[in-house]
């Protein structure tokens, strides 16, 4: 016989409104709390009929992710987490990729595929705040990353100066003196690129070091190959780096390959910093010294928002402007 909500409560010696919140995400419950009921939960093999709480609710239980880049390590990680948390609340989700496509953002933003979803989580690329903000969304929406929409939309994001700050900082605190920046998007409109470049600046002013344009590589994405050739560039260039603040971990890996290639010692001759704090930068070689957002707590957080969001009577829950901490990952290579 299948286990029900009743059981669950006994089972972790809670009461069955506490069991309902934990399960539907409607109400705050203590960490320790929800760990006993989720372990319950297991336990016992409980699976909420959500098609009968769906039907009195009006609700489908299906959330959407919208992501840039599906192949993208650190998209692809925190999507991951987003899952594991949404199956918590036992809800399930649907990912979609935008590509950075304004097209592709608006229809999802307006619902243009019809109303399937209770909710939408999306890292936008190409709208600008103004049109995040004059955009109605069609349902509870939580924004990732740098669009602010002016309390239109909840957001959650990492502090990308401060983080790229602190990167640039701790290499002009080991001596190097020619830093260079690679990840400079001008194409696109999310700002992150903009924000660390701002917090790269403002180290260098700290440490009395030139921002040197030389040593500013601009990339069309974020990946290995970008990487690769902007290091190729600043190695043949005027200005040798002695240096590289890359703004993700996949152009820092590409930017290592060809430090590799080129008899380049790192960390000795270049040190190379990153963004992301991806899988790959922990068994590279030497490993990468990194930034590292919490994802965990981005997925918790974004969740936790759009359940406030859908449960609430006509969606008037105020936004929430939310910053997840960071910290630098020290590795091999600076």
């Amino acid at each position: 016989m299948s286990s029900r909500l009743k059981d669950v409560a006994v089972r972790a010696g809670v009461s069955v409104r506490t069991v309902s919140n934990v399960v539907s995400g409607t109400a705050a419950v203590a960490p320790a709390t929800r760990r006993r009921v989720q372990e319950a939960i297991d336990e016992l093999g409980y699976r909420p009929n959500l098609a009968a709480r769906s039907l009195r609710a009006g609700r489908t239980g299906i959330i959407g992710l919208a992501i840039p880049e599906l192949h993208s390590p650190y998209f692809g990680e925190l999507a991951g987490l987003l899952v594991d948390e949404a199956r918590r609340r036992s809800w399930t989700v649907i990912i979609d990729q935008t590509r950075g496509d304004a097209d592709a953002e608006r229809r999802l933003l307006t619902g243009g595929g019809g109303r399937v979803v209770d909710g939408l989580i999306i890292s936008p690329w190409a709208l600008d705040p103004a049109e995040l903000a004059a955009t109605g969304p069609a349902v509870p929406l939580v924004l990732l990353g740098e669009r602010s929409p002016r309390g239109a939309a909840d957001r959650v994001a990492v502090d990308n100066v401060a983080a790229a700050e602190e990167a640039t900082a701790h290499l002009a605190g080991t001596g190097r003196t020619r830093i260079a920046a690679i990840g400079l998007q001008p194409h696109l409109h999310n700002g992150t690129a903009l924000l660390r470049a701002e917090g790269h600046r403002r180290a260098l002013d700290r440490a009395g070091l030139p921002l040197l344009p030389a040593l500013c590589r601009p990339v069309a994405a974020l990946h290995r190959a970008d990487g690769a050739a902007a290091m190729a560039e600043l190695l043949d260039g005027p200005v040798v780096p002695d240096a590289v603040f890359a703004f993700s971990d996949e152009l820092a890996l590409g930017a290592l390959h060809v430090a590799h290639e080129r008899g380049v010692r790192v960390p000795e001759d270049i040190a190379i910093v990153g963004f992301d704090d991806i899988e790959d930068g922990r068994y590279s070689h030497p490993p990468l010294t990194t930034v590292a957002p919490d994802k965990r707590q981005i997925a918790e957080r974004s969740l936790q928002c759009l359940a406030d969001r859908i449960y609430s009577p006509g969606n008037t829950v105020p936004p929430q402007d939310l910053t997840v901490p960071h910290r630098l990952v020290l590795r091999g290579t600076a």
